[in-house]
């Protein structure tokens, strides 16, 4: 079930309810990459209670080599077998495919690579990625797509789009019968503004929960990305949700949700927080720098994360250097729990009918202009 609860005038910005089989979740909403039935450095319970993560994502790539679908059949789905009892999405695997390169085939029905892991050969495509999604239990299952390079050109854009679209009917045909899970639909088309558009009417016009733009952050500069999003802001269908795969930084999902963006994920706040890189309200920290040897404040002023209230950049500067297990840790916990608290200042500025300036201010200051 989804319901529109609040709207901005003259912006697509909005704040909307997804009623799922694991629970509700309020957009705009960022989810933690979990790729593996973990998201690296947390556990559940903290996840919950510390970052107040809504939905988690789980893959179906790196789910079906490991630990393979009869287990996560056999083990009651996903949400059983790593504990989480609130809705997760899966992506469909097309992405991580994609990623192969020389490793993979593309053919009509799918695509047939060599595993990462040992090599072995594997098949995957719209039944077989609907099917494994179906064992993992998630509450939103994606359309098996055909991410579009970049750059490329508009007949390989258009060729890479038309077959996303076959796959998705053939998604449709065979999604779960489960009512407990919901589909969602891929929009390709490369940076080519026609095809974004044909592409939306086409999945638009299919039986699907909801509407996902992929393709992006894929190499393109943001200025493309962000003419995609203008392109299709005004075609996106009121009455589902919108989801933007894989972006982005702070500032990508706050100009998101002003495009009527409602969910987003990435695996950026994570990823960073491993490297020594922590998000805040005035930017980016590398807290490997000397500068933060001596340095008592915490990584962001009020931030209410556990990481903030108890640490100094001087000893998570230490741990770092030392590299102990706790500095990804606390940094992860950091990360993720400002990207989810940045979504619900978003959640609540549109409420309170200030976006506009919420929006303006947080990128003046985000990006020191």
């Amino acid at each position: 079930m989804f319901k529109v609860t609040k709207t901005v005038p003259n912006s697509p910005a909005r704040c909307t309810t997804l009623q799922l089989a694991h629970g509700e979740v309020q957009t705009p909403v960022f989810m933690p990459v979990g790729t593996q039935g973990t998201v690296k450095g947390m556990m559940p319970r903290d996840l919950k209670k510390e970052v107040n993560a809504q939905i988690i994502l789980g893959n179906t790539y790196h789910l079906m080599l490991r630990p393979g679908a009869p287990l996560m059949k056999k083990m009651g789905g996903l949400h059983k077998f790593m504990a989480w009892d609130r809705p997760i999405l899966t992506d469909s695997g097309g992405f991580q495919v994609w990623s192969l390169g020389d490793l993979r085939k593309i053919e009509a029905d799918g695509v047939r690579f060599r595993s990462h892991i040992d090599g072995s050969e594997w098949f995957l495509g719209p039944k077989e990625s609907m099917a494994i999604q179906q064992a993992i239990g998630s509450d939103i299952v994606m359309a098996f797509d055909e991410c579009t390079p970049y750059p490329a050109t508009y007949e390989e854009a258009e060729a890479s789009m038309l077959m996303s679209m076959r796959w998705a009917e053939q998604c449709r045909d065979h999604l779960p019968v489960s009512p407990q899970q919901s589909l969602f639909g891929i929009v390709q088309g490369g940076m080519y503004s026609d095809l974004r558009l044909q592409s939306l009417e086409a999945i638009s016009s299919m039986d699907v929960e909801g509407i996902a733009i992929g393709g992006l952050s894929v190499g393109e500069p943001k200025d493309e990305m962000m003419q995609v999003l203008d392109t299709l802001a005004p075609h996106l269908p009121h009455d589902k949700p919108h989801y933007l795969m894989g972006v982005g930084t702070p500032a990508d999902l706050i100009r998101g949700v002003d495009k009527g963006i409602d969910m987003f994920d990435c695996v950026m706040p994570t990823r960073n927080a491993r490297n020594g890189t922590l998000f805040c309200d005035d930017g980016k920290i590398s807290i490997k720098r000397a500068e933060f040897q001596d340095d008592p404040r915490p990584i962001m002023e009020g931030c209410s994360c556990y990481t903030c209230q108890n640490f100094s950049r001087a000893y998570l500067r230490h741990l770092y250097r030392c590299k102990e297990i706790l500095s990804s840790q606390l940094n992860t916990l950091h990360n993720l729990h400002y990207y989810c608290a940045l979504m619900s200042r978003a959640r609540q500025a549109i409420q309170d009918e200030r976006w506009n300036e919420f929006r303006d201010a947080f990128l003046k200051r985000y990006e020191g202009s």
